[in-house]
């Protein structure tokens, strides 16, 4: 007998083919990513990691490159600027392809053992402490290595097997695990972010890469409806009118990117929702995201054109 949990999971995930068929994403793909699921089912006690995204991914051509490496067994790597959906894409594709995700955010202290695992004294002996890779390894999940850009010699090192033909993780004093068929890895980088640096050509081939094209009006339009359908119309065209402002803005460095943030603004949306003041919600989602005084300044008189300060949270949402 079908749990309701599965039978719920189960209407999603056709809500999302429908979506997908909706956007003009290829049949044959779609085709091919439904039997993908069925070949590959998700273990019970990885059900915890197969997880809903808060928002669909929304751009066909984007989508249908992505799906058709992932079904060609690559792994992906999505580049771009900021605000572009890299972790909103992966986060989807993930969810379409029905695998677990191992979130792998890639810094400063990242080493190999965080990727792999380490030694750890259990039960009065020495045992492998299994890190994501090795789980996304293990169990055919999809492993986001978020900040690509950001890592190691050492980190990335380990990588190269796992990445590239041969599909296997050597760990020392241990097996050799070789991939789950299932198991993909989706890398994002932005460009010009501080501790960043150039990846090297041995770990670039190792992936197909898509550049992430800035969002459009039509783009950021479905992204809103999709997470506040009850925003008044008039509102949605002021706020969109507000990212794509500061979106040129950034592209022509006149201010830097920081508040060229998409999760800020849909942040403001959920304040305004609670009731607090559109411009109040706007500063704190996006213009306090600066900390230069006069870039502040700036950004706020690029919201002041779209955002009254008359408005009232009711002005944005139908009651």
């Amino acid at each position: 007998m079908i749990c309701e949990n599965e039978k719920t999971a189960g209407s999603e995930i056709q809500r999302e083919i429908e979506s997908l068929k909706k956007q003009g994403v290829s049949e044959a793909l779609i085709r091919d990513l439904i039997q993908f699921r069925e070949s590959y089912p998700l273990d019970p006690s990885q059900k915890n990691r197969c997880i809903r995204p808060q928002m669909p991914f929304f751009g066909s051509e984007i989508l249908e490159m992505a799906i058709a490496g992932l079904l060609s067994g690559e792994n992906i790597l999505l580049c771009g600027s900021k605000a572009t959906g890299k972790n909103i894409l992966a986060e989807n594709l993930a969810w379409l392809f029905g695998r677990p995700v191992y979130n792998i955010s890639f810094h400063v202290n990242t080493d190999s053992s965080t990727l792999i695992g380490t030694d750890t004294f259990q039960n009065n002996e020495v045992r492998l402490r299994k890190g994501p890779v090795y789980q996304c390894a293990v169990y055919g999940g999809f492993g986001i290595l978020d900040e690509i850009n950001m890592a190691k010699n050492d980190a990335v090192s380990v990588l190269h097997a796992t990445l590239d033909y041969r599909r296997v993780i050597d760990v020392p004093g241990y097996d050799k695990i070789d991939l789950h068929k299932a198991a993909r890895f989706i890398g994002t980088m932005n460009y010009g972010y501080a501790g960043t640096k150039e990846l090297n050509e041995a770990l670039v081939s190792r992936f197909l890469v898509i550049n992430m094209p800035p969002l459009t009006e039509e783009t950021l339009r479905n992204i809103i409806q999709s997470t506040y359908p009850d925003l008044k119309k008039s509102a949605l065209d002021q706020f969109c009118g507000l990212f794509l402002d500061l979106q040129t803005k950034a592209q022509n460095s006149e201010i830097s990117t920081k508040a060229l943030d998409l999760r800020g603004l849909l942040a403001s949306l959920g304040l305004m929702q609670r009731g607090l003041t559109p411009l109040k919600a706007i500063h704190m989602g996006v213009t306090n995201k600066s900390f230069d005084l006069f870039e502040r300044e700036m950004i706020e008189d690029i919201v002041m054109t779209r955002i009254p300060e008359s408005w009232t949270a009711a002005e944005v949402f139908e009651r």
